[in-house]
């Protein structure tokens, strides 16, 4: 009876395989060694496909690049509201995968996919009136603000103990222990809250600077 094939071994496997390893255990977990070990192959295989870790990791970072929609910015949404659901859709693709947050930190690089989000956002913004540097930095401020958000939970901070939060020390924090029992539901109205502020902020900003739109 003929042996069973391995499954080929493709790109697309190397990067599920190192995704999973990153959200699992951390960017550390990654290694060619390891991955070869969970893959079933031999060390060399993988660089054919792959020169280095780190093009392992750009290449990961940017599958979760490709998930962000960017319907919001070609189905004729005004500029405010195509940023407030495109923010929306990154934040939800990277607390899917917090540990990847510092490689997304480094910039687009030449991450094919991440350089279609950059170029997404900064094409709407300048269509919509948007003088150029205005744009860029319009791009920059939500990657801060969304990769930020995305960092950590602010109500899973704090710890479930009511005696952690002793009222002659910390006199407003009576009910800090609660936190995070409803840490999804903070966590998301702090996000809008925020998001809300800083589309207000520009919206003024807007009505200053903005030229006329064709």
């Amino acid at each position: 009876m003929a042996r069973p094939r391995k499954p080929l071994l493709s790109t697309e496997r190397i990067v599920r395989k190192a995704r999973e390893l990153v959200d699992a255990e951390g960017l550390a977990a990654v290694s060619t060694r390891r991955l070869a070990a969970e893959l079933g192959v031999s060390g060399p295989s993988l660089y054919n496909h792959f020169r280095t870790k780190d093009e392992i990791l750009e290449a990961v970072a940017d599958s979760v690049s490709g998930q962000v929609d960017l319907s919001m910015f070609e189905d004729g949404r005004d500029w405010r509201a195509a940023l407030h659901d495109w923010a929306a859709s990154y934040r939800a693709a990277l607390r899917e995968h917090p540990n990847l947050v510092p490689v997304f930190a480094r910039g687009p690089g030449r991450r094919p996919a991440a350089l279609r989000l950059a170029d997404a956002v900064y094409g709407a913004m300048v269509d919509a009136g948007w003088p150029p540097a205005q744009a860029t930095s319009i791009g920059a401020l939500m990657r801060y603000y969304v990769m930020g958000s995305a960092l950590g939970s602010f109500a899973g901070g704090f710890v479930d103990d009511a005696s952690a939060y002793d009222p002659a020390d910390y006199p407003h924090l009576g009910q800090a222990h609660r936190l995070a029992e409803q840490q999804e539901k903070i966590d998301e109205r702090a996000f809008e809250t925020g998001l809300t502020a800083l589309l207000d902020g520009l919206a003024q900003q807007y009505e200053r600077v903005a030229r006329p739109v064709r």
